[in-house]
Parts: C-alpha cells; sequence; structure tokens
C-alpha cells in the first residue's frame, strides 16, 4: 500500500511540475488540461482525480509552491546588523524566485485576471512584511517605534518584489536595479532612517 502511495504522490508532483511550467510558457487560459497531463505523462482521468478543475490546479499549485519559498526569520537575522539582515532577505527571495516559476512569472502575469490569485499574492505579501518586521526587530540595536519597523518592512518588501523597469536577464534572475550595491544602498538608507529615530521603552 505505501508503494502504490508512493507512486499517487509522484503523478500528482509531476502534474504539478508541468502545471508550473506550461503555465508560465503558455498562461493558465493557454493551457489545456489535456496538455498538463501529456506532459506530465499521466492520463487526464488522473489529472482530475487529483484536481477537478484547472483553477484547483492552479489554487494547489500557488498554495504549495508559495509556500515552499517561504522565508525563515530566525536564519535571516543579524543581531547589530540590520543592512546585513535585509540583503540576507533580498538573496533569499531573489534565490526562491528563481527556483519557481510560481514566484517569478505566474503570480505577477495572474495576478489581474484571477481573483485566486491576486488573493494568493496578497496572502505571501503580507507574510512577507510580517517576516521583514521580525528580521529587523532581531537585527537592531535598540527597539524602534512598531510604525516605523512597519514601514520599513514595507518599504524593503515593496522594493525586493518590484518588476525592475530594465528587462530581467533570461534566467530569471533579478534585473540591475535590484543589483547588489543598489540593493545595499537602499538597505543602509532604510536602517540610517531606523538609527536616527529616538528609542521606544
Amino acid at each position: 500500500m505505501a508503494g502504490k502511495s508512493g507512486v499517487d504522490g509522484e503523478s500528482r508532483r509531476r502534474i504539478l511540475d508541468a502545471a508550473e511550467r506550461l503555465f508560465a510558457m503558455r498562461g493558465f487560459d493557454g493551457t489545456a488540461t489535456s496538455l498538463i497531463a501529456l506532459s506530465a505523462g499521466v492520463p487526464k482521468g488522473l489529472l482530475f482525480y487529483y484536481f477537478p478543475s484547472k483553477l484547483d490546479l492552479l489554487s494547489t499549485l500557488l498554495g504549495e509552491r508559495l509556500a515552499h519559498a517561504w522565508l525563515d526569520p530566525v536564519a535571516l537575522a543579524v543581531p547589530g546588523n540590520p543592512v546585513r539582515a535585509l540583503l540576507n532577505i533580498s538573496e533569499r527571495f531573489f534565490r526562491a524566485q528563481n527556483e519557481s516559476a510560481v514566484l517569478r512569472i505566474i503570480v505577477w502575469r495572474e495576478e489581474h485576471v484571477h481573483p485566486e490569485v491576486r488573493a494568493a499574492l496578497s496572502r505571501y505579501r503580507h507574510a512577507l512584511h510580517e517576516t521583514i518586521e521580525q528580521v529587523l526587530q532581531a537585527s537592531l540595536v535598540r527597539p524602534v517605534a512598531s510604525g516605523a519597523l512597519r514601514a520599513a518592512a514595507s518599504t524593503w518588501a515593496a522594493i525586493v518584489t518590484a518588476r525592475p523597469l530594465e528587462a530581467r536577464k533570461e534566467s530569471g534572475g533579478p534585473g540591475p536595479s535590484h543589483a547588489v550595491e543598489n540593493l545595499r544602498s537602499m538597505a543602509e538608507l532604510i536602517c540610517s532612517g531606523l538609527r536616527a529615530l529616538p528609542a521606544v521603552p
């Protein structure tokens, strides 16, 4: 029975992998479920067994692959060096983006068309803001007002998730506006502003 479960899990993973590739290449509306099944090497009936509709497939893909791209605040914080901590976040985010067509292409292409995608992206951004707040709080030498911390986190989240005006590299990596030296300058500016604020009791 365990062997059968393993085979079933492998088929499900192949379906999700194929859907991720094809949605990134052709768009959600331009991808037929028959093509996903063919690419995954499974019968179309098995695809519908796991995912009753194409929208269910997209929702599962977003839920599972965005969760996989999540950031661990404990591993990213650097006590006494908030600039390095912010750069840790950007590096981890871009690595996750490069590893996942969901985060690199699909959510940005489909967010204005499908409410499910917009909702998933909104949840991801909200959680990203909270993570950045936690990382900054653990990295600052002294506490600052919660409103300032939220503003700083929101600013860094907007910076790393912004699509650069310059074309991205074919590899899907960050464009020139996300170059390390530019990100470092922006991180230093944000942290300088936080350090200049009066400490809170």
